[in-house]
């Protein structure tokens, strides 16, 4: 028979103890860990979608007490809402989404305030699309950070830890099968760990190579890193 799944949803969390560390976003980390000491009013931190700028934004603003919000909020409308704290702390969540007056609005107003800003993107700053001169000369003084695709021990600490809230035992054998052929970011990494768990539960069996071969396709992942199947099982 089988198994009902009931579908109960999982909060994304942001904290310290859910961020795993790694060569490719140690600095990131450590210049989180060194504000208010910063030489610039600004970082911008950019990498590929899910290598965990969003997460590195959270980690900022708790430390610094900010105001965080997407890029796709910042509009020149919610300016005087943002600005009238007297301590500005803003971080935003992807930058180059944003509009680039109220970008260079906040820049002028943190530098004038002694506030700091945490902006993420997908690019370098000279890359944004239609940058306003005034604000790509800004930000040639901040702190330009990149942080890159998760490796195969991040990405499989994190894939293990997944399962592990889940309460389920998964060989080294399956996270070594699916870190070659899963897309190479955190929120792939949850959505898989999730799709498992409810495969596996319907099937009323344990999380194998075998239930992943079958499920990575669904998810848009290839069953092989280069056409021959893994002897794994």
């Amino acid at each position: 028979m089988t198994q009902l799944i009931f579908d109960l949803a999982r909060r994304t969390t942001y904290q310290r103890p859910d961020f795993l560390v790694s060569d490719g976003n140690r600095k990131a980390v450590e210049w989180i860990d060194r504000w208010p000491l910063w030489p610039s009013a600004a970082i911008v931190l950019h990498g590929p979608p899910g290598c965990g700028k969003t997460h590195l934004a959270h980690l900022w603003r708790q430390r610094a007490f900010a105001t965080l919000l997407s890029g796709e909020a910042l509009t020149e409308a919610v300016l005087p809402a943002l600005l009238e704290h007297s301590l500005l702390r803003i971080a935003v969540d992807d930058a180059d989404r944003a509009s680039t007056r109220a970008l260079l609005h906040i820049y002028n107003s943190c530098v004038e305030r002694r506030g700091s800003l945490f902006f993420t993107a997908r690019s370098e700053p000279d890359r944004w699309p239609s940058m306003l001169a005034d604000l790509r000369s800004r930000l040639r003084a901040a702190i330009v950070i990149g942080v890159g695709v998760p490796d195969d021990a991040l990405l499989g600490a994190v894939l293990a830890k997944h399962f592990a809230e889940r309460q389920i035992r998964v060989s080294p054998g399956v996270i070594a099968y699916l870190i070659s052929r899963m897309e190479r970011s955190f929120a792939a990494a949850g959505l898989l760990a999730a799709r498992l768990d409810d495969a596996a539960l319907s099937a009323g069996t344990s999380v194998t190579v075998a239930l992943a071969r079958r499920i990575l396709p669904e998810l848009g992942h290839p069953s092989s890193p280069s056409g021959s199947e893994s002897a794994v099982t």
